[in-house]
């Protein structure tokens, strides 16, 4: 690789001494993994990027118990797309 990365650990350890930076790194290497628990997690520890990463997710697949279970947990842009797929015609785009 071109750059140097810091590992999961040292990302996990700045995120939970409160740096967003590293909080949004864990989210995009949780993104590239697929693995929606640890999104899910960050979106629960406030992560807003952890929530844009899951709503794409969730307009992509037309899942609106997602956009609506994103918006619960605090993301407003995922209400904002699951008002759009629900008013949309013929249900939901994707």
């Amino acid at each position: 690789m071109e750059n140097t990365n810091p590992d999961r650990e040292t990302l996990r350890e700045l995120a939970d001494e409160g740096n967003e930076t590293a909080l949004d790194r864990l989210a995009d290497l949780a993104d590239m993994a697929d693995d929606l628990a640890e999104l899910s997690d960050l979106l629960d520890e406030g992560s807003r990027h952890a929530g844009f990463l899951l709503t794409r997710r969730a307009v992509a697949a037309g899942d609106l118990r997602e956009l609506q279970r994103i918006f619960d947990a605090g993301y407003e842009e995922a209400g904002k797309e699951l008002d759009r797929l629900l008013q949309a015609p013929g249900g939901h785009q994707g």
